[in-house]
This record gives structure tokens, C-alpha cells and sequence, in this order.
């Protein structure tokens, strides 16, 4: 299977971490959680949505479970900042360099700080999205903590 453009990015930045993961592809697409947790045959609390927000106009990225939606209250209040919006699509593409609905939680073009909701670990692996709306690979919580050291924090409702 040839991957994407986007996807071989991701592939290349788990292999610097030391970390070979293995890429699903669905042509129908995984753009939201549900869509995946179908796709993969996985509960949908073990997708990783990898959120874009700003928190007073800096990017940060939010990893919450595929069941649960993000607190922007909360986001805000442990980041530090008075509120937080979701990204728009360019400045997702510019702070990762993927596009929304493709995000993956590593690989990205700019470092941001990330922020991982605690609901997580209810799943292990979780399943995050490979680069584009249609990859998804899993992940092991202890690889996507050595990989990506996120603030591990309860961000969902």
C-alpha cells in the first residue's frame, strides 16, 4: 500500500522516536470518531481526537477521547489563559501542518504544548489518525506518552 503524502510524515516521525506503527487505511474516510471506532471495529472511547484550540491566540493541542468532548473552561484554566477557541482550518494546517479531521497527535510542524485528557488510559491502545481523514494507526499509551510528553490533565465533559 503506497501512503499518503501526510501519512509517510507521520510514519517518519514515530521512526525517529524509535516507534514503527502500523497504518489502516479506509477510503470512506475516519474523519470523526465515530466514523473510526466503525471502521477500526474499536470502542469510540479509544479513538484520540487531536484537537487544535487557541488559548488566548496560541495554539495548543488537546487529546481527548472519542466519546467525550472537550471543556474549553477547563483547556483554558490549565493552560493558564481566559479562554479557548477552536482553530480555525488554516491555522490548524499551519500549527501541525495536517489538516483538521487528520490531525495526529505527533509529527506536527511546529512543537506545541499538548495536553492529553486523563479518559484516555481507559483504552490501551487508543487509535489516532495517521495524517489525513482516511489513516488511522494504533498507539499504545505508554509509546504516546514517550512520544509526545503531554500534560496529562482532565480536559472533557
Amino acid at each position: 500500500m503506497t501512503l499518503p503524502k501526510a501519512t509517510q510524515t507521520v510514519v517518519a516521525a514515530a521512526r525517529e522516536h524509535g516507534l514503527e506503527i502500523e497504518v489502516s487505511e479506509f477510503p470512506k474516510g475516519t474523519k470523526t470518531a465515530a466514523d473510526a471506532a466503525a471502521a477500526i471495529g474499536c470502542n469510540v472511547g479509544a479513538i484520540v481526537k487531536s484537537l487544535v484550540f487557541t488559548v488566548d491566540d496560541s495554539p495548543v493541542l488537546a487529546l481527548v477521547p472519542g466519546d467525550l468532548h472537550l471543556d474549553t473552561d477547563r483547556l483554558a484554566a490549565v493552560v493558564g489563559g481566559g479562554s479557548a477557541q477552536r482553530a480555525t482550518l488554516d491555522a490548524v494546517r499551519s500549527a501541525t501542518g495536517f489538516a483538521a479531521g487528520g490531525t495526529p497527535p505527533f509529527g506536527h510542524a511546529s512543537r506545541l504544548p499538548v495536553y492529553a485528557d486523563n479518559l484516555l488510559r481507559r483504552h490501551d491502545p487508543v487509535w489516532a489518525a495517521g495524517g489525513t481523514p482516511t489513516t488511522v494507526f494504533p498507539l499504545a499509551i505508554a509509546d504516546l506518552d514517550r512520544v509526545v510528553g503531554p500534560e496529562w490533565v482532565d480536559i472533557s465533559q
